[in-house]
């Protein structure tokens, strides 16, 4: 390869291209990757298949004198910042706010080439040494941030990005079709503070003045400064923000802060196959850029490097999640052509040695579901698709999967092709999705289980309590255990072995002591020792987060127990590693506490500890000194 087959990222290799000037400047909290899966490489090629000149400025140096940011000069069009793939918080620290020592995408996994908040920073710097420049805010981090936000970091709830960056127009969500309608506008000779009508795109004018809709309603929700004052006002924002998000016909947004307003006009509709297919067939390499050949290889790219992305949106809506809420709750598939035709490239890179490691997407086995009358879809606001139960609308038929994983499977250069991305193993029982053929779900799982398990299958229940599963909005725990019998069932069929890996979720909101104590112990009794487990970390734009600042549930406005202090967050985390020895002592003492006695048994096959009927103080055997 030549290095002109990627994008640019140094003023030499603009050179190299024979060009005088750039069109745009990306510039991202990421090492530059040229993959699918990397959103300023999505973007750079969208741009570039315009007629474009495009660099991209990947991982500034934001603390010296700001010389990255100079070396291109000043683009003719526009600067686009993105953090990057993450939430630059979220890439920075642990749900115990630590800070990480490493970054999965910079080169050898090192920490501490972005800034904390990296789209604000960023933009503030570019106004500073280019005011007269527009710049146009993308990426999950400002999707997310969009209008105010509880940010669990510094424990505070702030404006929308727009407010305390200075961009000068916002693109949310996957943002292919807003960003081709916004470049086809410049090309018209149009300016970016004239464009208030483009769809999926959010912008500040003054709270007075603002363009009447064209052909969208409004509906204002409650300002910045109202909702510092009360957090039921906040909570009430969400249910309107989460439902419009998740409307095919939906109102714009309007919130005050100060004498602004942030205006959010309603998404696009969804991407069409086709639309999807030619963002996966731009012309990648695949590869990092070879500047970083010497520095090592970057982890995030490591992992998804033999893996196929099938499809976007996920329309299970979980409280703690921000898929749906970035990429939508209606999924969207490419063809099985596109699919093969991104296999083949990917069978012939180096290092390919027959394997796939993953073919998914959020949920690996939602491909080509949607609803079977889609005007029914169109009148509905919920967040999700199969919560509390699954819509009578929602076709879940695993056939078109099924076609595709057979296809995958006699391509010659293939020996397996593996689901690294993890299922919704509700959708395969039929207790709960009970519109569905028994004959398809238990085909389909029998297949994953023979040809496209990697060792072990992950999957997440995240909690056995129905009171915070409901929160979640995830099916009862009863569910799970009867997929673990269906698979236990073909892995004994097939002659094997292969462990299911649960993921559960510790300090989510609803979640107690006790209830994680009980999770323990059902787990255990399944015959499991969790490895892993995630604490609940607080992040813009879910429900979980709104409980977990406001107290209440958006929805209800009825008040949620949540753990909150550090301490309590450990104490819940402990249960989970039972088996450990030094953990036995205080797990003891913790469940007696609580007066759960009965967990001791379960746990340690000890006699469970009773009160004694006298009222004198009694104790074990095995304790009298």
């Amino acid at each position: 390869m030549q290095i002109t087959d990627w994008l640019p990222i140094t003023a030499k290799e603009v050179q190299q291209r024979g060009w005088d000037e750039l069109d745009v400047i990306l510039v991202t909290g990421d090492a530059y990757v040229d993959h699918p899966a990397f959103g300023a490489a999505v973007i750079g090629r969208l741009i570039e298949s315009k007629g474009l000149k495009v660099a991209i400025l990947p991982q500034p140096n934001w603390q010296d004198d700001l010389r990255d940011f100079k070396k291109f000069g000043r683009p003719r069009l526009f600067f686009g910042v993105t953090s990057g793939n993450m939430d630059s918080m979220v890439n920075h620290y642990t749900a115990n706010k630590r800070l990480r020592s490493d970054d999965a995408y910079t080169p050898g996994g090192q920490s501490g080439f972005r800034p904390d908040y990296a789209a604000i920073v960023y933009t503030k710097i570019l106004k500073q040494l280019y005011p007269d420049i527009p710049i146009v805010l993308g990426g999950i981090e400002a999707s997310l941030r969009r209008l105010a936000h509880y940010d669990y970091w510094s424990d505070s709830l702030k404006p929308g990005i727009l407010i305390d960056s200075g961009a000068d127009i916002l693109l949310y969500g996957m943002a292919e079709k807003a960003l081709s309608v916004l470049l086809e506008a410049i090309m018209d000779g149009h300016q970016i503070s004239e464009l208030k009508s483009i769809p999926q795109t959010a912008y500040i004018t003054n709270s007075n003045i603002y363009p009447e809709p064209e052909i969208w309603s409004d509906v204002e929700i409650s300002g910045y400064e109202k909702c510092l004052q009360d957090k039921l006002s906040y909570a009430r924002n969400f249910k309107i923000i989460e439902q419009e998000s998740n409307k095919m016909n939906a109102r714009r947004i309007l919130q005050k802060t100060d004498d602004r307003l942030i205006v959010v006009n309603p998404p696009f509709p969804p991407m069409t196959e086709t639309e999807l297919d030619r963002s996966f067939d731009l012309p990648y390499t695949r590869l990092p850029h070879p500047k970083y050949n010497k520095r090592g290889t970057i982890p995030a790219w490591e992992m998804i490097k033999f893996s196929i992305n099938m499809h976007r949106g996920c329309f299970g809506g979980c409280s703690f999640c921000t898929i749906s809420a970035h990429q939508g709750k209606f999924v969207v598939s490419r063809s099985k052509q596109s699919i093969m035709r991104e296999l083949d490239v990917t069978t012939k890179m180096d290092g390919f040695k027959g394997y796939i490691s993953d073919l998914g997407g959020p949920s690996a086995n939602m491909y080509r579901m949607k609803g079977k009358d889609l005007s029914i879809c169109a009148k509905c606001s919920s967040p999700s698709c199969i919560s509390p139960k699954v819509c009578d609308n929602l076709d879940t038929d695993h056939n078109p999967l099924l076609e595709i994983y057979e296809s995958v499977d006699k391509h010659p250069a293939v020996k397996k092709a593996f689901i690294g991305s993890g299922i919704r193993y509700d959708l395969l029982v039929n207790e709960f999705n009970t519109k569905s053929d028994q004959k398809t779900n238990d085909k389909y799982l029998e297949r994953v289980v023979l040809r496209h398990t990697s060792g072990r299958l992950k999957v997440a229940p995240e909690h056995t309590s129905d009171q915070v599963l409901r929160i979640m909005r995830k099916p009862s725990f009863s569910y799970f255990r009867k997929f673990k019998e269906k698979f236990d069932f073909f892995n004994k069929k097939h002659g094997m072995n292969q462990p299911l890996i649960p993921y559960f979720i510790s300090s989510h909101p609803g979640g107690t002591e006790e209830s994680m104590a009980e999770l323990a112990a059902e787990t255990k009794d399944l015959g499991f020792k969790l490895e892993q487990v995630q604490d609940f970390t607080p992040t813009p734009m879910t429900v979980a987060t709104v409980i977990y600042y406001s107290g209440v549930h958006p929805y209800t406005l009825k008040p949620v127990e949540t753990t909150k202090k550090l301490d309590q967050k450990k104490e819940q985390n402990l249960f989970f590693f039972w088996y450990k020895s030094e953990n036995r002592p205080a797990i003891i003492s913790k469940l007696r506490k609580m007066d759960r006695e009965d967990l001791i048994s379960r746990f340690y096959g000890e006699k469970p500890f009773t009160k004694p009927k006298t009222g004198n103080k009694a104790f074990p055997k095995r304790n009298r000194r």
